[in-house]
């Protein structure tokens, strides 16, 4: 995926849905670039994960029962922007707009802020602690080294 055209896709989106940042474009551009090297998988090989983000079924129906149910204006903004409305995350397959917004209410759901948007250091910690986990296989110097490839 050509790395202008999604970070302007993930700019607009995320104002569209009001959830806007420089320094959460580059952490979705980040996370992007290490789950799935930019879009180069739609789907998890050998796994559950759907979309540019990786996001697995169960976590994503966490972030409708547990989050977005409790933010209904947003729930309705993200319907809006994405013209969903069947909540399904074979969605985020086929729905570059709402893989996008999901991605965001991922990191929405975090007390701690945002690393600085040019921090990439600070921002695969972030990735790793919040996105990837201590139990996850991705590690802080893979995320910097894909973010130096695909996103720089």
């Amino acid at each position: 995926m050509y790395k202008i055209q999604l970070k302007e896709l993930i700019r607009d989106t995320l104002v569209e849905i009001g959830c806007y940042s420089e320094s959460a474009v580059n952490l979705l551009m980040g996370t992007a670039a290490q789950e799935t090297h930019l879009g180069f998988y739609i789907k998890q090989l050998n796994g559950p994960a759907k979309g540019i983000f990786q996001c697995e079924p169960a976590t994503f129906g966490d972030y409708v029962k547990n989050y977005l149910t409790y933010n209904p204006n947003l729930k309705l903004r993200i319907e809006n922007a994405c013209d969903i409305r069947n909540w399904n995350p074979e969605a985020l397959v086929y729905n570059l707009k709402f893989a996008i917004c999901m991605a965001r209410v991922h990191y929405l759901r975090i007390s701690e802020p945002l690393p600085i948007k040019d921090a990439y250091h600070d921002m695969a910690t972030y990735w790793k602690k919040y996105y990837n986990t201590y139990m996850g296989a991705g590690t802080t110097k893979e995320f910097i080294k894909n973010y130096k490839k695909y996103v720089l």
